[in-house]
This record gives C-alpha cells, sequence and structure tokens, in this order.
C-alpha cells in the first residue's frame, strides 16, 4: 500500500490518480498507523515552503515522514516535496525544512528567455541513473512547475538534471529516499514509468 499523505497542498488528488492508473493500492492519509504500515509513502505538493512545513508540523507528519524515512522503506518527494526534504529554502527565509537531506533550495535567477515560474517541458540528464529511471533513455522529457530549484550538497544523490536559467537538481535518491522536482504524474508514459518504477521498489 502506498501511502500519499494529505497536509492541504496542491496537487495531492492527481498523484493519487497516477498510482491508481497503474492499480496501485493508495490511500490519501495524515493517519500515523496507516503511514507506519504503509509500504511507500509519498510527499506531493504545489504551493509555499513556510506554508507546507507548517502543515506537516500542525498534523505532526514531519516525525511522521522522519520515522517512515528511518523504517528503510521507501520514500518519494514530488517538487515542493523535494525542496521539504532538504534544510531551508530561499522561499522562506528562516524556516526550518525537514533536514532529511543535505543542500539549499534557490530561486530560478532571471535571464533572457527565462520565465519564473517555470512551467513546461525539460529533457533529463542522467549523472547517476538512479532506480527511478530504470528503462527511460536520458534525454526524456517531464513537466516541471516550480520557481525555485536544488543545489543538493552531495552531487553523488543527484540522478537526473536539468537547465533552466541554472543547472537544476531535477532528481534524487539516497538509501530509500527518492525525490523529483518536476511533476511525474503530468510527465505522460515517462512519468508513470518513474511511478511504476517506484512502486516496485
Amino acid at each position: 500500500m502506498i501511502a500519499i499523505l494529505d497536509y492541504d497542498a496542491g496537487n495531492i488528488k492527481s498523484v493519487e490518480k497516477a498510482f491508481k492508473i497503474l492499480g496501485e493500492d493508495t490511500v490519501l492519509t495524515r493517519d500515523f498507523s496507516v503511514i507506519k504500515r504503509a509500504d511507500r509513502v509519498v510527499l506531493p505538493g504545489v504551493g509555499s515552503f513556510a506554508a507546507a512545513m507548517e502543515n506537516l508540523k500542525k498534523y505532526e507528519l514531519d516525525k511522521a515522514i522522519h520515522e517512515f524515512v528511518e523504517s528503510g522503506k521507501p520514500f518519494l518527494g514530488i517538487c515542493l516535496g523535494l525542496q521539504l526534504l532538504f534544510e531551508s529554502s530561499e522561499e522562506s527565509i528562516g524556516v526550518e525544512g525537514l533536514g532529511i537531506l543535505d543542500g539549499k533550495v534557490i530561486r530560478i535567477p532571471d535571464g533572457p528567455g527565462i520565465k519564473v515560474p517555470h512551467i513546461g517541458w525539460n529533457s533529463l540528464d542522467f549523472p547517476n541513473k538512479g532506480r527511478l529511471f530504470e528503462g527511460i533513455d536520458e534525454g526524456s522529457f517531464v513537466y516541471f512547475v516550480h520557481s525555485y530549484y536544488l543545489e543538493a550538497a552531495d552531487p553523488s544523490i543527484v540522478t537526473a538534471t536539468t537547465e533552466y536559467g541554472a543547472h537544476i537538481h531535477a532528481s534524487v535518491e539516497k538509501d530509500n529516499v527518492f525525490a523529483c522536482q518536476f511533476h511525474p504524474e503530468k510527465s505522460s508514459t515517462v512519468g508513470l514509468k518513474i511511478l511504476e518504477n517506484f512502486a516496485k521498489l
């Protein structure tokens, strides 16, 4: 069973729908006992870093996430869910993230032809091809919606990158923790394959 964390963030339903297309048993929850029993947990989300952390703390999901990650079972962060795994974000100065991974979340710099937020399809490079990208060709396109991007402290955890006004760390993998800045649930057959790979871990 895949538990999708419900903390009043945007875009949660489309993640649930994508897993259901794949025939996966999913539940939207903020119930500790359900999260503990889950085989996998997904932290999706669209919205502001500060509001998201406030809600995670309100529902004590920050504690549930740390416990689940420590259990060694597969955990996936999507979009804002990736950013929340790190220590902080330039979007919300002074607000601490979950601190599960090390790195900085930075605003995409303005530049010629660069619109922020970045909304659209970009191709992926695989500096260290991770388990989420089994059966996916380098150069495949995925769908992004974001104004801030990750610069991971440890390059060895970066499994996919893209270029958009900066060198963006688009996906990471460390032990049982996986995360994507892009939206696999909105990335057509490539995205469904990524979610299928996660569901099979």
